[in-house]
């Protein structure tokens, strides 16, 4: 029996080949997983000794020959196959043990080159990778470590590596050449059209975890990540019970709003169903919270907290009294998680690269497709902001900027409400853009605890495409409203903001979100 073993990672690699030499196998080998071989004692022989032929090319080309080929692709229940292993002296190969040059470590490097980047293309391991997925009747590939227990207790055995564990390993072997593939080709077209969006789109995720199940009890449900850990798939879970795909859902929704403040700035979110609804920017960290829950306590129940500096005590103090499925948070002070941790359940999320992790694009399925965007980073460009009507005085800039940045995170129709750093309405997913001015202004109504509309800014993440609205808005007090602008009744809108007397910024940048 052979095995061919020809690797990048080679962690626990001599644990492998010590078993495999020990229950009758020998060993082929190439490179540096030939030298790491001889390093370690283990009997190997060079792929070129198999081949008669040397490595050239600077190693670009050493197994791409019959002879290694023909080894691992021969059926053994052929006798046409078996002849011709005979007359051309090619011994078959039973176990192929590849994984591939690191080509993802490789581009991830800041100072990678694309001579380098294309030097880390695999050629050789993904062929004879795919000649033993194909030959899996027959053959066993391994491509992950982490099979390398399940292998060695295998082979100790009489019957060997099943043909049921051989498919398995096959199915694992092509998912790795198509990750790898899809890696190679999303960094080549990002060379080739740097702005653009890609003429075919190449998507690979492996599994993270199951999930208790989706969006209801009734569906089963998975969260998948890219190769790389990061973003969510990076989280460090402090405590709490396991995470449903719904607490994923809300955690992004507040992780994504959390970091579009400055971390200058302590800012608290509170995420229902993926809508805000408290949010407040203030001094120190317990203030927002305070502020922010406030806002809403009622619907803070259950939610899932946002904050974009690290817990303290007096935070967690504060937040100790509520119930909350989840905190995201870029760290926690050692006090914050010993007060935090004596609720059973709370999970308790950090996310190392909260400010630095950067999605350039988004993705989301539709029945029959997938929708493919640009990632919505701008909140407004100031130079093209326009004030058509009223002055806005320098206090209220800060909260149209907040209103703005909240509504970008709100279901459309979106209308937000904001007072002195603090989101105090929220009219999210309605139908009408009057109705969701409505809401938010009914939800202020509603709270006994909270500020008063007179004197508040507003904004809305779309047009108005009639004065209802700002009829609305203006009889509870609203002094200015920031909203993108273009609708045909623009002139219409503003002539009623000035019969209220409300000061109207126009940003040029709408903020749907579906």
């Amino acid at each position: 029996m052979k095995a061919l073993i020809s690797v990048s990672n080679k962690t626990g690699l001599d644990s492998l080949a010590h078993a495999l030499v020990a229950n009758g196998y020998e060993i082929v080998s190439t490179g540096g997983t030939l030298r790491y071989l001889q390093d370690n004692k283990i009997p190997v022989t060079a792929v070129s000794d198999v081949t008669q032929f040397p490595e050239i090319m600077d190693g670009r080309v050493k197994t791409l020959h019959p002879m290694i080929h023909g080894g691992i692709l021969a059926r053994r229940d052929l006798d046409t196959h078996h002849q011709a292993c005979a007359t051309h002296g090619i011994e078959l190969i039973d176990v192929v043990v590849v994984n591939l040059y690191p080509f993802q470590a490789t581009i991830n490097k800041p100072d990678v080159t694309v001579a380098d980047a294309i030097e880390n293309i695999d050629i050789g391991g993904p062929s004879m990778v795919r000649s033993a997925a194909k030959n899996h009747k027959f053959v066993a590939v391994i491509t992950n470590p982490d099979r390398y227990a399940a292998i060695i207790e295998a082979v100790s055995t009489p019957q060997g590596i099943s043909e049921e564990f051989r498919r398995t390993l096959a199915v694992e072997a092509f998912e790795h050449t198509a990750q790898y593939d899809a890696c190679i080709a999303n960094y080549l077209g990002a060379l080739e059209s740097p702005n653009s969006l890609p003429q075919s789109l190449s998507l690979h995720y492996k599994k993270h975890s199951d999930l208790r199940y989706g969006e209801n009890p009734h569906q089963q449900a998975a969260f998948y990540q890219p190769e790389a850990l990061s973003g969510l798939s990076g989280l460090i879970q402090h405590h709490g019970k396991s995470l449903s795909y719904n607490n994923l859902v809300d955690a992004e929704a507040a992780w994504e709003l959390a970091r579009a403040f400055e971390p200058s700035q302590a800012a608290v979110v509170i995420i229902k169903h993926t809508n805000p609804c408290g949010v407040a920017v203030k001094a120190t960290l317990a203030d927002a919270y305070a502020a922010a829950y406030a806002a809403d306590p009622v619907s803070a129940f259950g939610s899932i907290i946002g904050v974009n500096q690290p817990v303290d005590a007096a935070t967690a103090s504060a937040m100790q009294t509520l119930f909350v499925e989840a905190i995201v948070a870029p760290a926690y002070t050692p006090e914050a998680l010993a007060i935090l941790m004596q609720k059973p359940s709370i999970r308790l999320l950090e996310l190392p690269d909260f400010f630095s992790f950067s999605e350039p694009f988004t993705q989301k399925v539709i029945m029959g497709g997938v929708l493919y965007q640009e990632s919505n980073r701008v909140i407004w460009n100031k130079a093209d902001l326009s004030t058509v009507t009223g002055q806005i005085a320098a206090d209220q800039w800060s909260d149209l900027k907040l209103a703005f940045t909240v509504v970008k995170s709100v279901k459309s129709n979106a209308i937000v409400l904001v007072k002195q750093g603090v989101v105090i309405g929220v009219g999210a997913g309605q139908m009408s853009r009057v109705e969701a001015a409505k809401l938010a202004l009914m939800r202020v109504q509603n709270n006994e605890g909270n500020q008063q509309t007179t004197g508040c800014v507003a904004a809305s993440d779309a047009f108005f495409p009639f004065p209802d609205s700002i009829t609305h808005l203006g009889h509870a007090g609203i002094s200015a409203i920031v909203q993108p602008g273009g609708s045909k009744k623009d002139d219409t809108v503003i002539e009623a903001c000035k019969k209220q007397g409300i000061s109207m910024v126009m940003t040029g940048i709408r903020h749907f979100k579906h």
